[in-house]
């Protein structure tokens, strides 16, 4: 790569590196898998990063490179092992603020969908694309984005439901 399209590359990296961050860890709930999937994704930008700069809409194209490493990464059986959510030495957090626990209460939802939906919903409402795009990103037709995102909504809104045993007003 030349100097010129290193530093292109680097800066790209750097003013982008925490949204992938967060959008890596909506998709596989665990900090550290989310790490490992962006280190995959900007290892594969920079061996084409050409290719990468010269996509209409760079941004739409980085996100589809991380969501099929995601989806790679779920198919390896390696992966099959489970972390647990609560640590046996963690320190007992208590916090005023109540969108922490709803925002806890939608990763552990989003946790239970399948992944293709999972992908969705994240893609759609997280990141805030049409369905043209999310369809572009994960190689199906905006037909099925539609049908996924509306039946990930519905076992969002079912599935709060039975966790609180009452609709939650967010969910309603």
């Amino acid at each position: 790569m030349k100097r010129a399209d290193e530093e292109e590359y680097r800066q790209f990296v750097a003013a982008r590196l925490e949204p992938l961050r967060r959008t890596a860890y909506l998709l596989c709930r665990d900090w550290h898998t989310a790490d490992d999937l962006v280190s995959i994704t900007i290892g594969k930008l920079y061996r084409h990063w050409r290719r990468v700069r010269a996509a209409e809409n760079v941004d739409a194209y980085v996100r589809g490179v991380l969501t099929h490493a995601w989806l790679d990464e779920r198919r390896r059986p390696w992966r099959r092992e489970r972390s647990v959510d609560e640590l046996p030495d963690r320190a007992d957090l208590n916090s005023s603020e109540p969108t922490l626990a709803d925002r806890e209460m939608l990763l552990d939802l989003l946790g239970q969908l399948p992944a293709r939906r999972r992908a969705v919903i994240v893609l759609r409402f997280y990141c805030d694309l049409s369905m043209e795009e999310t369809a572009g990103i994960l190689g199906i037709s905006p037909g099925t984005v539609k049908s996924q995102s509306a039946r990930g909504l519905d076992a969002l809104r079912a599935l709060a439901t039975s966790s609180s045993g009452r609709p939650s007003e967010e969910w309603a």
